[in-house]
């Protein structure tokens, strides 16, 4: 709608123009007529000099005539070219804001769908197959556990693989052996989210890793979740190992950032992402630098909005609000639109 009011601006603009132009030129014409007559009347001697009286008057309305269209082709410039300018702005702030709108939307899908995963990892490390496995480990409980995680699997088709990983950070089960036959007997003491949730004070707690490609999971990209298992299950008692359990970000988050819904002419030259707290691009509507772009937001310090570009490309963007006890990681929505 702003852009169709700026189009009527500059077709008001174009007809007035040409209108006021065609006046000049018949003004133009009379002016002749006007000092040709009086020519012709002052040939006539004294029988002309009323039609000379006449011929005067013509030119001096003529001239008047072109003194006005002027002025009205200087008022009407500066009045259009400052509505042309209110436009503009008009024009920038709806489509940024709409494009903060959009963005807001996506990240709120992300956070809603991530909450879900930390209560479900919340959940599962307390499940009596995955505690049995740490605190009595045997073949019999560690092949008793994979087979459950198996199931669980089966059930919940967003996730690649759940790993049970002992206090000391061996994997020692996991729920897809025959597809990821590397995992057990792998050790993650060293990543992050072994060290985080082996840190946790309760079961109420858990922790998460930034989007990474996965070497143990054929290098796929995965957002990881982690809870400590506690001893028989409970969630004050102690740490005695580990549950990871690893989100398929890829065909997840595309299907989030593909989703959102655009005009014929807008899709073409738009870019749907989702950004870590480094600005770093972690899905894309074309695919392309997934975790090694950076996108230099300009933010000023504020959970959501827009702006243009050096290159004229508008920029709408909103920082993660969280989805009930998950806070977030400080993510962004983000939309880049090429200008018309």
């Amino acid at each position: 709608m702003p852009e169709r009011i700026l189009k009527l601006s500059q077709a008001v603009s174009d007809l007035a123009s040409k209108r006021v132009g065609e006046i000049q030129v018949i003004t133009a014409t009379t002016r002749i007529l006007a000092l040709n007559a009086m020519i012709e009347a002052a040939r006539a001697g004294e029988a002309g000099k009323g039609f000379s009286i006449v011929a005067e008057e013509v030119r001096k309305i003529s001239e008047q005539i072109r003194t006005i269209s002027k002025s009205l082709t200087e008022e009407m410039a500066e009045r259009v070219g400052e509505l042309n300018e209110l436009g503009q702005r008009l024009v920038s702030h709806v489509r940024g804001q709409r494009l903060a709108d959009l963005s807001l939307n996506m990240i709120d899908i992300i956070d809603r769908n991530l909450y879900e995963r930390s209560c479900d990892v919340r959940w599962w490390a307390t499940d009596s197959a995955v505690v049995d496995c740490v605190q009595n480990p045997t073949s019999v409980t560690r092949d008793y556990a994979s087979r459950r995680l198996g199931v669980i699997l089966g059930a919940y088709t967003v996730y690649l693989d759940l790993w049970i990983a002992d206090k000391n950070g061996n994997v020692i089960a996991n729920g897809r052996p025959e597809r990821y036959g590397n995992v057990q007997g792998s050790s993650v003491a060293g990543e992050g989210w072994f060290q985080q949730a082996k840190s946790t004070h309760s079961g109420d707690e858990f922790a998460v890793a930034d989007i990474s490609a996965n070497p143990l999971l054929e290098d796929k990209l995965v957002a990881t979740y982690s809870a400590a298992i506690r001893k028989d299950g409970d969630s004050k008692s102690e740490v005695i190992g580990v549950l990871g359990v690893f989100f398929d970000w890829q065909p997840q988050s595309q299907s989030v950032v593909d989703s959102i819904r655009l005009a014929d002419d807008e899709k073409s030259r738009t870019r749907c992402l989702l950004l870590d707290s480094r600005h770093r691009v972690i899905a894309s509507t074309d695919g392309h630098g997934i975790l090694e772009q950076m996108i230099p937001l300009q933010t000023e310090q504020k959970n959501a909005g827009s702006y243009v570009d050096g290159e004229g490309n508008t920029i709408g963007f909103a920082l993660t609000p969280g989805y009930e006890t998950y806070k977030g990681l400080g993510w962004y929505g983000c939309i880049v639109q090429k200008p018309l």
